[in-house]
């Protein structure tokens, strides 16, 4: 394999596994999420919403063909993450030491550098789906 297929299947998996990992917690109401989300006003809908928003993320982002748009979902899922913990929830929530902030900003740099990479694929369907220009 070459260096380059290697380093973007790590920031796939990344990106994959840290959204996949925090589905648990977020369809099992475990008390972290469920405050999470009481605390934005967006509980349980808003949790479970975004776990399930999430979990496509995540196979898209796995999937070669669809990276670019799973990390465009990932890009923006995780932007609201961030901008919740800026505004109102803080960088620590309930003691985790700024993990969720951290995994955020991860899932958003990886997610970020996915986008660039495969950018073509987006360029590549916007030119099917919009009209031609004279």
């Amino acid at each position: 394999m070459k260096p380059l297929t290697i380093a973007l299947w790590v920031l796939r998996l990344l990106a994959a596994v840290i959204l996949l990992q925090t589905l648990f917690f977020k369809f099992s109401a475990s008390d972290e999420s469920v405050y999470i989300f009481s605390t934005i006003g967006m509980e349980p809908w808003g949790r479970i919403g975004t776990g399930i928003m999430e979990l496509i993320a995540a196979l898209l982002i796995l999937i070669p063909r669809t990276t670019a748009f799973g990390a465009l979902l990932a890009i923006g899922l995780m932007s609201g993450a961030l901008f919740f913990h800026l505004t109102s929830l803080g960088i620590e929530v309930k003691g985790d030491g700024g993990l969720l902030f951290i995994y955020a900003s991860l899932v958003l740099v990886s997610s970020a550098i996915l986008l660039f990479v495969y950018q073509s694929q987006v360029k590549t369907l916007l030119n099917s789906i919009l009209p031609k220009r004279s």
